[in-house]
């Protein structure tokens, strides 16, 4: 059965030899300086437009009476709403998808009901079980006279046919190959190594899915339910997590995924109605952050460090591909060092040994600073989502490693309260128990051969 491996692989490739077309440098700093900024209080989107001051006010002090005993609103939305600039809405519905099967089941019924146009956005479209059944579906609504348009990354889908692709097209779908490898294919300048990481489906403009999971036969087989730890093919299966959105917030991510589309210089569009007047779904507040390297720096790192500097009482990471620059691991160790609970759940097993490796060079410090580190046992971990002091949660494409921070375009969603952030913690806690914790003392004595493999995709993280 196919797997994402090739994918990775042909990244790191690519990677290595741009380095060695580049050379060393020193490494970068990813974000600017963060100290605190004094500004106009922050203004919820609704509906019907923004809101009051006192209605945004209103509904904030709301969230933070639910929720723990902390300041994280008051100390860290301000910034984070300057350095997004995407506006903080009201009037959502969400809903925490958990695993391949209930995310394709939920998408899929989404497909079959669509009346108007679907927008795909995905960093690997495999032709196997799952994708095949995809297209079948989008074939399907294009012929009803949905209008389909989808936008794949090049290296993502490096290993899936032409014809696949070709298909698609054949029946009217929009199909847009983003940053293509072959320089000749390229519609503006060759940016070999920027590649669309994000992964986003919109029905009609009134439902969105997004955060971490791929369109591939990996993800078929759940990772917590008895007997679905491993696949038919004897792999484990894939731990990953999406939403499903409905509310205004849903009008900021198309906005997203129709700039990638004129940036990539894509042809002109079906007129549809991308944009159908917004409707209140729900009572939670979201922020769509979509980062990109075309920006001085990612946007959702930076909010992300901003979040974890303002923590008070917990700081729960759980992540895919760990290979931190210095100033994340100086957030971890100083939120560890004021009494804040800062938990890791990362990877036991990878697609990626040399990230893997990478980021396990820096356990040591992180657990003397008195950072807690588990390894996910038992399911390939591919998850991105963070809980800050139980009422600020993010869920997205972003790994915590220099590719997304710097080379990929990357889309998160952070939704605020402690509704949502009970069901991030109740899904944290399922992972943690699912995880074996990782001491000082038994990390101080791994093997030789660990170190080596360490001190070796140490030299390359920048790059992964």
């Amino acid at each position: 059965m196919a797997s994402a491996r090739p994918q990775r692989r042909l990244n790191h490739w690519l990677s290595l030899g741009l380095l060695c077309l580049a050379g060393c440098s020193s490494l970068p700093t990813i974000v600017p300086d963060l100290a605190r900024r004094t500004g106009p209080p922050v203004q919820l989107e609704g509906a019907r437009g923004p809101l009051s001051a006192a209605q945004s006010k209103a509904i904030l002090d709301g969230l933070s009476s639910r929720g723990q005993d902390t300041d994280i609103f008051e100390r860290h939305l301000a910034l984070e709403e300057a350095i997004v600039g995407s506006p903080l809405t009201t009037g959502n519905q969400v809903l925490l998808l958990q695993d391949g099967p209930a995310t394709y089941q939920a998408m899929y019924a989404a497909i079959l009901a669509a009346r108007d146009h679907i927008n795909m956005e995905t960093y690997v479209l495999q032709d196997d079980e799952v994708g095949q059944r995809f297209a079948q579906a989008l074939i399907a609504k294009q012929q009803q006279g949905v209008q389909v348009n989808l936008i794949r990354d090049s290296a993502g889908t490096f290993g899936t046919p032409v014809a696949f692709f070709k298909g698609l097209a054949d029946s009217g779908i929009k199909v847009l190959e983003f940053n293509p490898i072959n320089p000749l294919a390229a519609r503006k300048a060759w940016e070999l190594n920027q590649r669309d990481h994000r992964k986003l489906l919109i029905v009609d403009g009134r439902t969105a899915f997004m955060g971490g999971i791929n369109i591939s036969s990996v993800y078929s087989s759940g990772s917590f339910s008895r007997g679905s730890r491993a696949r038919l093919d004897g792999n484990p299966g894939w731990r990953d997590t999406d939403l499903q959105l409905q509310g205004p917030v849903v009008a900021e991510l198309q906005k997203l995924f129709l700039a990638t589309w004129e940036s990539q210089k894509g042809e002109p569009l079906a007129a549809k109605n991308y944009f159908p007047r917004p409707e209140s779904a729900g009572r939670q507040v979201v922020r769509a952050i979509g980062s990109s390297p075309e920006e001085p720096y990612s946007l959702i790192y930076a909010t992300l460090l901003s979040a974890i500097g303002s923590a008070e009482t917990s700081v729960h990471l759980t992540n895919a591909y760990f290979a931190p620059d210095p100033q994340l691991l100086a957030a971890l160790k100083a939120a560890a060092a004021r009494g804040v609970d800062v938990t890791l759940i990362l990877p036991s097993k990878t697609d990626s040994w040399l990230v893997f490796h990478a980021g396990r060079r820096y356990y040591e410090q992180l657990l003397r600073a008195g950072v807690k580190i588990y390894e996910r046992r038992g399911a390939i971990l591919h998850s991105k989502t963070a809980l800050i002091d139980g009422v600020w949660a993010t869920v997205g494409s972003t790994n915590l490693d220099w590719r997304s921070f710097l080379h990929n375009h990357e889309l998160n969603a952070v939704v605020l309260g402690a509704e949502f952030g009970s069901q991030v913690q109740a899904m944290f806690d399922k992972d943690l128990a699912a995880s074996d914790a990782i001491t000082l003392e038994q990390w101080k004595r791994r093997t030789l051969d660990l170190r080596l493999k360490e001190l070796f995709a140490r030299a390359w993280e920048y790059w992964l």
